[in-house]
């Protein structure tokens, strides 16, 4: 295995807070050893732990994995000797969201439920009827919003020293994002284990400078695993929102989620469930309904839980062709974007 070959690859990695330079160029790659069955690079941090580094790691295996095929990959660390004074260090803290007022978890049982749409659109249609909005998209694994939002290329700001820097969300339709999707290439894998997803969706929240907001809405990966009990447990979420679809396979996942949400030790509050897909409409004939994937599934989960039922968003061609082209369905006039305006002024009612 030829080790220049292996040193090019990692050129793909770069550090969104040094100028998108490489690791390479940063000189933040050490030793490499390779065989013909496993490669291992070791990171240097100098004189301490970088705030990014579970990116790094991640986004390193990626690189190793997508440039070497079949051979098996570890990326150790080391922290080299620093003869200046060592800063303190950034503590991920709830000091950059203690100007937030409320933080709203969007969460699903199982992926395919729309609840991203649901997410993007609730953000915007907050915004529009007046209020201080950020989203964070937490989903590690598939991260949506900057395609969803047309910010695909953007990368947000930072400021401040070296070991305190602070990141700056893009900003567009009135709404502030945060995405990893921001940090990663477009058809990049993120090879993260629960820990480093875990560690790396906090700073996706703590180490970004929100200002003021009304309300941040957090986009919650599809499932109840490491992710939702590391943010409950280290981030101030204050209630949660539960998107399904009208299918029994969808109903039958979300009551997974909002038992997470229930569990003694989370016990955070659930302002309701979405019922995404509600219905199909075709954008001619508004006032037609056509129950393709069942009738009131949502509406029924939430009587039988004693739980609202906050909207039901028709399926609408419009949504899926907003969303592919960046533009929030949320943004128009049609029955789509009423219904989200609805769940949000519902949301603010009860929130």
């Amino acid at each position: 295995m030829d080790i220049n070959n292996i040193r090019a690859a990692l050129l793909e990695v770069v550090h969104p807070a040094k100028q998108n330079k490489s690791i390479v160029e940063l000189g933040m790659v050490g030793d490499i050893e390779a065989t013909d069955s496993k490669i291992t690079v070791t990171l240097v941090f100098p004189g301490r732990r970088d705030p990014l580094a579970e990116y790094l790691i991640g986004a390193t295996r990626a690189a190793l994995i997508r440039n070497f095929p079949g051979i098996e990959s570890e990326v150790k660390t080391v922290v080299a000797e620093d003869p200046k004074p060592a800063k303190k260090k950034l503590e991920l803290t709830g000091d950059t969201i203690k100007h937030i007022g409320k933080i709203i978890g969007i969460a699903s049982g199982k992926g395919g439920v729309g609840k991203s749409t649901v997410a993007v659109n609730l953000a915007v249609a907050l915004a529009r009827l007046g209020y201080k909005v950020g989203l964070a998209d937490a989903d590690v694994y598939g991260p949506s919003v900057p395609t969803m939002t047309a910010t695909v290329g953007e990368q947000p700001a930072a400021y401040g020293e070296e070991g305190h820097e602070l990141m700056v969300p893009i900003e567009k339709y009135g709404v502030k994002w945060m995405s990893i999707g921001y940090f990663a290439g477009e058809d990049q894998a993120l090879i993260w284990r629960g820990p480093m997803a875990c560690s790396a969706l906090k700073q996706m929240i703590l180490q970004v400078d929100w200002g003021e907001l009304d309300y941040l809405l957090i986009d919650l990966p599809p499932g109840t695993g490491d992710i939702h009990i590391s943010l409950v447990q280290d981030i101030r979420l204050d209630s949660a929102i539960i998107v399904t679809t009208p299918q029994k396979v969808a109903i039958s996942d979300v009551r997974k989620g909002i038992g997470l949400f229930q569990n003694e030790n989370v016990n955070r509050r659930i302002l309701g469930i979405v019922e995404n897909m509600a219905w199909f409409t075709p954008a001619e004939h508004p006032e037609e309904k056509y129950f393709i994937f069942g009738r009131e599934g949502g509406a029924a989960m939430a009587r039988e839980l004693g739980l609202d039922l906050l909207a039901q968003i028709p399926l609408v061609q419009s949504v899926r062709e907003s969303g592919d082209a960046g533009e929030p369905a949320a943004l128009g006039t049609g029955p789509d974007a009423q219904a989200f305006l609805g769940l949000a002024a519902k949301v603010a009612e009860i929130a």
